[in-house]
């Protein structure tokens, strides 16, 4: 069964009805107190018109914005009334509150291990709304314990088949926030269609290791940047040797044999590259000595 528009009438207009049976009502007391004639059918009368005013009552309700009335007609579900104001359903029915309004929430911290078996500790957040109200109420028990349900176990599933975080280019991580956001949103939705929900919005909130490997994780880091740091060095420096050699041969100051040019690089490449300064050596004799 799919969401239906309920029966309703204006709320105001089944007011004015239920003043004139009130005052119907009011007629035919004064009537049966008085002793007219037709007392009998009187009766009947006067006791038609008090069901009908009970009847009538029991039609009311107000829908709030952003809210929607769930109607049921002995537990037959008849329609949903979402349009905020007063109205006139079907009498005698039950009718269930069910907020539209757009909801959040964060997920525990979850304890899991990534793709390349690193324990780490995850949490999301998860921005979400009901659009149909008849799947809200009836496809499931509680589509709020739903939503959380199958939030955590979107966010299990998104952590398992990720690594925390790659240093291989093009390969997505953990840490690529837009790219995960955005498979994490597409998975609830896929998810949580079966209950009527709309996912609007779906972020990792806390990503980090587990503390017992915390500190091995934060040297293993630190030793990987040392690395990048120390490679960027090395190619800038080569290319300043280079640039060296070539600016001397240009402008013809120096003619280095082989072995004098190996040398040269030799001690250029330490000064570069060395993560202390140098002490510079002045050789007062002959090059060749």
């Amino acid at each position: 069964m799919e969401l239906r528009r309920a029966f309703r009438v204006n709320g105001f207009v089944m007011l004015v009805v239920v003043i004139l049976l009130g005052i119907a009502i009011y007629l035919l007391i004064d009537h049966l107190k008085n002793g007219d004639n037709g007392s009998t059918a009187l009766g009947v009368t006067l006791a038609v018109a008090i069901l009908a005013e009970v009847v009538v009552l029991s039609g009311f309700a107000v829908v709030n914005p952003n809210q929607a009335k769930v109607i049921q007609f002995f537990g037959r579900y008849i329609g949903s009334v979402s349009d905020a104001g007063f109205f006139w359903v079907v009498p005698l029915s039950t009718r269930r509150s069910l907020s539209l309004r757009v909801r959040n929430f964060e997920t525990q911290k979850l304890k899991v291990n990534d793709s390349d078996g690193n324990p780490i500790e995850i949490a999301a957040v998860v921005v979400y709304r009901v659009v149909d109200s008849y799947k809200a109420v009836f496809a499931v028990d509680s589509y709020m314990n739903f939503v959380q349900t199958q939030s955590e176990t979107a966010v299990r599933h998104l952590a398992t088949t990720h690594p925390y975080q790659t240093d291989e280019g093009g390969a997505p991580s953990l840490r690529d926030g837009a790219e995960v956001a955005g498979e994490l949103t597409a998975e609830l939705r896929a998810r949580t269609g079966q209950a009527g929900i709309e996912i609007q919005e779906a972020r990792i909130t806390h990503l980090a290791y587990a503390p017992e490997i915390a500190q091995a994780m934060l040297v293993r880091q630190q030793a990987a940047q040392v690395v990048a740091a120390r490679t960027r060095i090395v190619e800038g420096a080569v290319g300043m040797v280079g640039l060296a050699l070539d600016r001397l041969a240009e402008q013809g100051l120096v003619e280095l044999d082989e072995e004098r040019k190996a040398t040269m690089v030799s001690n250029l490449l330490v000064v570069l590259c060395g993560d202390r300064s140098t002490q510079p050596v002045i050789n007062t004799g002959s090059l060749y000595a």
